[in-house]
């Protein structure tokens, strides 16, 4: 039968750290919320040691800060942060995508597939001008690509990045905000990869990211100029209790 790779059980950090992850980017946990250990181990029903080890490895990816007070608090991104950010991704997904245009031709096919899934959630939320579940497509779409290029290391980076990318548009906009042409956008990005055209998908991705730090610096009187450009949705000015947290037996 050959070797088995063995089963990796996630742990109750694990889970703790991507229930927060969760809160983050879908904005129950707003940029500067300070997080109360006693607190948040009371809302997921879970004690405060592994909490704060998932806390911890929120901290060292980044996502949560020490403020001037104690305690620990969701990052704020600053416009530095922003073209960081998006330069960061501006590498490594153009190098995720030559790394899928190697594989097998059938791996290809399978990442064309699940690439054009979440392009057809994309379409269909904007159809409902349906921001949220634009912006949660997007993110998917990503994802695949990160998880589909071979490196773990990569994949790691850009899934920070891709929760920080969701916390610029926090940090920098009153509401949460999506632009429409992000569908026409990622349909090119899957017919470049389509066609083995590593250097256009390279050049859309930079295109759009570029595109991207514009829309999130600009100065308020120049962002109204295109709002039937823009898909809103409220956001949370304060942080959201969050629900329980239903461990499996054992842990």
């Amino acid at each position: 039968m050959g070797r088995l790779a063995p089963v990796r059980r996630a742990s109750t950090v694990d889970l703790i750290a991507e229930r927060l992850r969760e809160a983050v980017v879908d904005g129950s946990l707003p940029p500067g919320t300070v997080l109360g250990e006693a607190e948040l181990a009371y809302q997921l029903g879970v004690s405060r040691g592994p909490l704060r080890e998932a806390m911890q490895r929120l901290t060292a990816e980044g996502l949560l800060v020490i403020p001037r007070r104690r305690g620990l608090a969701v990052r704020t991104m600053t416009p530095e942060d922003v073209r960081d950010i998006h330069w960061l991704r501006a590498r490594i997904e153009p190098e995720l995508g030559r790394r899928i245009l190697t594989l097998p031709a059938a791996e290809r096919r399978t990442v064309l597939a699940e690439l054009g899934a979440e392009v057809k959630r994309m379409q269909r939320a904007l159809k409902k001008d349906d921001a949220r579940a634009l912006g949660d497509a997007y993110l998917d779409f990503h994802r695949v690509l990160a998880a589909w290029g071979g490196s773990l290391r990569l994949a790691r980076m850009l899934g920070t990045l891709l929760i920080e990318t969701r916390l610029c548009t926090f940090s920098m906009f009153e509401h949460f905000e999506v632009h429409r042409d992000l569908v026409a956008e990622h349909v090119g990005f899957v017919e470049a990869l389509a066609a083995e055209d590593g250097e256009r998908f390279e050049a859309l991705v930079q295109v759009h990211l570029e595109a991207e730090v514009r829309r999130l610096l600009a100065e308020p009187e120049d962002a109204t100029e295109d709002e039937s450009d823009r898909l809103l949705a409220e956001t949370p000015g304060e942080p959201q209790p969050l629900d329980r947290l239903d461990l499996p037996e054992g842990l």
